[in-house]
């Protein structure tokens, strides 16, 4: 199973892909010999780990081929793994004499296997990756003390999907772009029997981002090396201060996240104007009400100003390659090539993911969906990153947090009760 981290990023990958085969690629463990300083031209059997439904079977093949193609002699073992029980897979592929030589990892599960000690450090490839034009949530995670060990491979995160024949029955012309016009705009769409907005009480990837956005954050690292829950800053009462506002312009229950009763099935009964989603959202909306396929649209979470989107949690994953690779130097090629222009940008235009660099946005242009989450991914973040942050989801306080501010308790009193189960569950050393 995955990291209690990781969850939120399957359904991301999941529901932005465009087609998805289902189909694996068997294989089995790297059998040749060689070293870790293998010339990258060497004939080598590498192993690729590629998580079930990141990509499609066509995407992988032909990757296969090309690469192999490209690099006589060397040939690609492309396994898929299934997200059940893949943190303890991975956990013990490092740390064996005989592990894969390019692993996929979820974006904040870097940290985690950088603990161990069994990932190696690509911290002299960054320049030649381009790293001055990663994603910074898709780069930050994969830097631990740093150093760089997880090589940014796509992101995804949230937008706005809001229904048009709404917006235009509320005269509203184009979608807002600084919060002050979002929530203008709510408040008037939210009249007439419509809610403007769901937004489900403990969304709590949502209110991360207007946290960010108030120059705060969930949780800080000392000088000291320890963490500290920050839920008790003034940043973060800002923070759920403007979700408080936003939550009351729609009937979203204050006790429950956004899978309880699903949005999507929500907003499909079509008197909700807006949701916070991955685009991929918007595909369980239509599901449930073919009649809404074409009065979707979709914008960036507004920002605090016109100049930049709002902040979001970047989902997605990283490659890296382990310190018992045999071919470590091969493997890095692979990486290289995955990374890389041709095939970041056939990932984005197939599977509607954000590439791994700004540059690369355009990519997307024609989805609506994609170009938008594009557009907030310039100001994506992660979550701390801390190899205990995993056990804090086990059991979310921040979700409680929520539900607490929204029914009435001062934002001090829960955000410091709050902060202090954060800080010691980001501290456990059991």
């Amino acid at each position: 199973m995955r990291t209690p981290a990781r969850p939120r990023l399957l359904p991301i990958a999941a529901a932005l892909a465009l087609a998805l085969t289902g189909a694996a690629l068997a294989g089995c463990s790297s059998t040749s010999s060689g070293s870790s300083g293998q010339a990258a031209d060497k004939p080598a059997k590498l192993t690729v780990w590629i998580m079930k439904d990141s990509l499609t079977d066509g995407y992988l093949q032909r990757f296969k081929a090309d690469y192999e193609a490209g690099h006589p002699g060397t040939t690609l073992d492309i396994q898929i793994q299934e997200w059940d029980g893949i943190g303890q897979k991975v956990t013990s592929a490092l740390a064996s004499k005989d592990a894969p030589d390019v692993i996929e990892v979820g974006n904040t599960q870097v940290a985690q296997y950088a603990a161990s000690g069994g990932v190696h450090d690509l911290s002299d490839k960054t320049a030649e990756l381009n790293g001055k034009d990663w994603i910074p949530g898709l780069a930050e995670p994969g830097k631990i003390d740093g150093k760089q060990y997880g090589i940014p491979w796509y992101a995804a995160n949230r937008v706005v999907i809001y229904h048009k024949d709404l917006f235009a029955q509320a005269g509203i012309t184009a979608p807002p772009k600084t919060r002050d016009e979002w929530i203008a705009d709510t408040q008037k769409l939210n009249t007439g029997g419509n809610d403007g907005i769901y937004l489900a009480g403990q969304t709590w990837y949502a209110l991360a981002g207007f946290v960010w956005d108030e120059g705060g954050d969930l949780a800080v690292k000392g000088s000291d090396g320890k963490w500290k829950g920050a839920l008790d800053t003034p940043q973060a009462q800002a923070g759920i201060g403007f979700y408080k506002q936003l939550q009351a312009l729609g009937k979203g229950p204050k006790d429950a996240d956004e899978a309880k009763p699903p949005q999507a099935e929500v907003f499909a009964q079509g008197h909700t104007a807006q949701l916070i989603s991955t685009p991929g959202g918007a595909n369980a909306i239509i599901k449930a009400n073919p009649a809404l396929k074409d009065k979707l649209g979709f914008f960036p979470i507004p920002g605090k100003s016109a100049d930049k989107p709002g902040a979001v949690f970047t989902g997605g994953s990283d490659l890296v390659i382990p310190e018992s690779s045999k071919h470590q130097a091969a493997a890095y090629e692979v990486v290289k090539a995955l990374t890389g222009d041709k095939w970041q940008t056939e990932m984005a235009k197939e599977m509607s993911y954000v590439p791994n660099r700004t540059s690369l946005a355009s990519a997307l242009a024609g989805n609506d969906g994609a170009v938008a989450m594009a557009a907030g991914a310039v100001n994506g973040h992660a979550t701390p990153n801390s190899p205990n942050w995993a056990a804090v989801e086990a059991n979310n306080p921040i979700k409680q947090y929520m539900t607490q501010v929204l029914t009435g308790t001062d934002p001090a009193t829960a955000g410091k009760t709050t902060s202090d189960a954060i800080t010691k569950a980001l501290n456990s050393t059991s």
